[in-house]
């Protein structure tokens, strides 16, 4: 089997566990968890959000399948955003730190999600509704590409050798918990009259963002700077410039993006897109909302569970079943979505996204930030999954509605699905064993290293 870069090939000595260490370790995992949380709640709120009214409130007088192929073209522009969130941050968090790039990104993405909330529609403004809600969904795309590199490297960097994966499980977390409180949100407001939410109801959930960027802002002041950092910047090893060194040696970067790519087009089409497509083929939206809650509510469950277990026979053989499984399950999850049974609809996304999507996207905090050295790991880590989640999660629902709307079946969405899923088996045949490896020390100080031999789950 080909190796891949990884960032020493040997572990270091286990620390001696002390009570400051390990209040310290789970104050940042709290943060890690609720700030994540808080980003994923505004962007996927925005997600649900566009699959249910958008359409009509930003782009009236098109076709119900071009608004709301419209509607995911902006969601799709958060996406696209997310890289360069990636690249800025990631260079400043290299260089500065990673508390204060946490700071910032937590805020800017409060602030751009209650703006929306308090846009105005193209029937009061014209065309600038649209151009606003674009930019705004921009700024939460530059700040969620810096959020997760920064939140998962704290978690990572305070973690013991011996249990990263189960560590940064709860940074992964954050994004079904994020899910769970959007979805309940949501189901929530979608109670009103049809009117009443189309008027008004659809902007609660965004505003509601203010109060959930408090609570994680008051948790993120109290965590400590990275110690791994914090040796760098005492030796004045800091990078110059992360993203050049990163990019001489893209192997790391671009196995990192193929890696991810099927959990986030899993993600994106079993949630996001899922909503418009189940509400056009009959489902009422509650019921859908009700789906993608289990779904979560599963998700919180598999993740740490499956993060521990990648902790003890490797991250590969963990991503390698999420993936399989998620190929092998494509067809008849949206078969079961076709059945317009609202059992099935629950069995299919906990099935897809709860099961399988969660067994991909565990270890991948931890994976993501063993690949790079101190120095670069934010760049790099950032980029890497910013990468995977432009290309799998990104253009997955504008590619999927426009298929479905010239095929009037879901078979294009199980191809992507399937498609995605087997991008990442492949892909994780080309990867280094790193569960075993030290995020200290000078061979992790450059984004690859060049020894050949493997190590194996």
């Amino acid at each position: 089997m080909p190796p891949s870069p990884a960032a020493s090939p040997s572990p270091a000595p286990a620390p001696s566990p002390n009570p400051e260490h390990t209040r310290r370790l789970r104050r940042v995992a709290l943060s890690g968890l609720l700030g994540t949380a808080v980003e994923f709640y505004d962007f996927l709120v925005y997600g649900t959000v566009a699959a249910l009214v958008f359409g009509e409130l930003f782009f009236p007088g098109a076709d119900p399948a071009v608004g709301t192929i419209a509607a995911f073209g902006t969601f799709a522009a958060g996406y696209v955003a997310r890289p360069l969130g990636g690249i800025v941050f990631g260079h400043f968090g290299d260089r500065l730190g990673r508390k204060s790039m946490l700071l910032l990104t937590m805020g800017l993405m409060g602030g751009a999600s209650f703006l929306i909330g308090l846009l105005p529609t193209y029937d009061t403004i014209g065309v600038w509704a649209p151009v606003l809600l674009i930019t705004l969904r921009v700024v939460q795309g530059i700040a969620i590409g810096g959020e997760w590199g920064g939140a998962t490297l704290m978690v990572v960097e305070h973690a013991g050798e011996r249990r990263r994966g189960l560590w940064s499980s709860f940074t992964q977390m954050g994004a079904p918990l994020g899910s769970l409180i959007s979805a309940a949100v949501v189901a929530l407001v979608s109670t009103l009259p049809k009117d009443q939410f189309t008027a008004w109801g659809w902007r609660v959930p965004f505003l509601l963002s203010v109060v959930l960027l408090g609570v994680g802002l008051f948790v993120r002041l109290k965590v400590v700077e990275s110690p791994l950092f914090a040796e760098v910047k005492k030796d004045r090893g800091e990078a110059r410039l992360p993203i050049l060194d990163v990019l001489r040696r893209p192997r790391p970067v671009l196995l990192a993006c193929c890696v991810g790519i099927g959990a986030f087009t899993a993600q994106s089409l079993l949630t996001s897109y899922l909503i418009a497509y189940a509400t056009g083929i009959g489902y009422p939206r509650p019921q859908v909302l009700t789906a993608l809650t289990v779904s979560a509510a599963v998700a919180l469950v598999v993740l740490p569970c499956a993060s521990a277990l990648s902790d003890r026979v490797g991250r590969r053989p963990i991503v390698l079943a999420g993936a399989l499984l998620s190929a092998a399950t494509a067809f008849p999850v949206l078969s079961l979505v076709d059945s317009k049974s609202q059992g099935a609809l629950i069995l299919a996304v906990v099935l897809g996204h709860g099961i399988a999507q969660s067994l991909m996207y565990a270890p991948l905090g931890a994976l993501f930030s063993e690949m790079f050295g101190t120095r670069v790991r934010y760049t790099g880590a950032s980029l890497g999954y910013q990468g995977a989640t432009l290309v799998g999660a990104g253009f997955s629902p504008v590619i999927a509605g426009s298929l479905v709307a010239g095929s009037g079946n879901s078979t294009p969405v199980a191809l992507l699905l399937c498609g995605g899923s087997l991008i990442t088996a492949l892909t994780v045949w080309f990867v280094r064993e790193t569960s075993r490896t030290s995020l200290s020390g000078a061979a992790a100080e450059v984004p690859t290293a060049p020894h050949t031999e493997e190590i194996t789950a």
